[in-house]
């Protein structure tokens, strides 16, 4: 009895078949056109269309046509991504991720934050005095202390010369009895809860041989100059308490109700911060 070899083959695979139709061995050809090298969605030119879907396999031939018709970007910079239709794997143009909407330019702006897509940056960085904030540089508010300044909601509401180890109030509060002196000096606001304090003898000493400074600041940022007079201090002396001439550095003491050329000027210091 003869037996007979078959042959069969189909776009789908290549069959093997012995005798009487019997199977011995099959092999099934894929038809995920990416996994065999269809990666394109387009070819100008020339090109292998897959047979099992619409994307295109251009070849290293087509590359030149590829780039002739604009298709030569990457699209893999920082924030990109490609648009369109891909010829060889290259794009026409690049499109960016939306976190990438600032320009970084005008006043309060030093530049951009990382790399930028289509000019563009996801943030910026911001010039002297200026912060990043709610996605634009926005003018600092500035509160506590900066160096001779001390500030409350971006005002200035204290002042040092460098050295010193406090803040000056912006202006007097008067002349009066040292029990109301002191009274309001500790309930004197610098920001908020941030309270002052009556100076005490050497604080005042250390205002006058600063004077200069401090009352150059004081004039400069809205502030009134140290009365050249007595100022009450919060250090007791003998049977009162301590006080400073601003204009000599003179230092003196007397009681609590203390009249002579009338009562001492108060002027708020803030020791801690």
């Amino acid at each position: 009895m003869r037996r007979y070899l078959y042959l069969s083959t189909a776009v789908a695979g290549v069959m093997m078949t012995t005798g009487a139709g019997s199977v011995s061995a099959q092999c099934v050809t894929s038809q995920d056109c990416a996994a065999l090298g269809y990666t394109d969605s387009a070819c100008p030119g020339s090109g292998v269309k897959c047979p099992f879907g619409n994307s295109w396999y251009c070849g290293g031939g087509a590359a030149e046509d590829c780039i002739k018709l604009g298709y030569d970007k990457s699209c893999t910079g920082a924030g990109e991504s490609g648009s369109g239709e891909t010829c060889n794997g290259k794009y026409q143009s690049c499109s960016c991720d939306s976190s990438y909407k600032y320009t970084c330019s005008g006043t309060g702006y030093s530049g951009g934050s990382g790399s930028a897509c289509g000019g563009k940056y996801a943030a910026c960085t911001c010039a002297s005095g200026y912060e990043w904030k709610d996605g634009s540089c926005q003018k600092q508010v500035l509160n506590g202390a900066q160096g001779e300044l001390y500030y409350c909601n971006g005002k200035v509401v204290g002042v040092r010369a460098t050295g010193m180890g406090f803040y000056v109030a912006m202006r007097d509060l008067g002349d009066m009895n040292w029990s109301m002196a002191n009274s309001q000096c500790q309930n004197y606001s610098f920001c908020g809860n941030v309270k002052g304090t009556l100076p005490t003898k050497d604080q005042l000493l250390t205002l006058y041989n600063n004077k200069s400074r401090v009352n150059s600041l004081l004039s400069t940022n809205g502030g009134t100059k140290m009365t050249e007079s007595w100022y009450w201090s919060s250090t007791r002396g003998g049977s009162g308490y301590y006080f400073v001439h601003m204009s000599n550095g003179d230092v003196s003491f007397h009681y609590d109700d203390y009249y002579g050329y009338g009562y001492p000027y108060v002027r708020p210091v803030l020791a801690s911060w």
